[in-house]
């Protein structure tokens, strides 16, 4: 599978050891930037990202800032995204089974490394459930404006 990656400059560090374990699972990765701890704003970033996942062109993103929270907001704004703030294990996997989450937003400030690498492990990892919850995935496709 193929999975964009970008962060701010307060997620450089961990997007890089994150980009490595996911490439090391064998996914293929691309990478958005930025590319170093220079000061930048990260809706450039979860835009790239965003619209790279809403296009096809990536089946995941993963966007890396000091809380997740601004990722999440601005990757949320790009239609046929469905970004999420994750900090733990049963919210990734829950994400990904009932919401269908395409982007996943993580906190480099909050997160231990080793943490952060399982959550990732385990929102790629899991698959979405359909059924009752396709229903909602459609309803939130209607609230963008797009039909599914």
């Amino acid at each position: 599978m193929r999975v964009a990656f970008g962060s701010d400059h307060a997620g450089y560090e961990l997007k890089e050891r994150l980009k490595k374990a996911v490439s090391e699972a064998g996914h293929d990765v691309v990478d958005f930037g930025t590319d170093s701890t220079e000061s930048v704003d990260y809706p450039d970033y979860a835009a790239a990202v965003g619209r790279a996942v809403a296009a096809g062109d990536a089946e995941f993103g993963i966007l890396v800032c000091g809380t997740g929270l601004g990722m999440e907001i601005a990757a949320n704004k790009i239609p046929g995204v469905r970004a999420v703030s994750c900090s733990n294990l049963f919210e990734a996997a829950m994400a990904r089974r009932h919401n269908d989450a395409n982007v996943l937003c993580l906190g480099s400030r909050i997160l231990a490394p080793e943490y952060a690498e399982a959550i990732v492990r385990v929102f790629l990892e899991e698959r979405f459930e359909g059924g009752r919850h396709q229903r909602r995935i459609d309803k939130i496709a209607r609230l963008e404006g797009r039909e599914r």
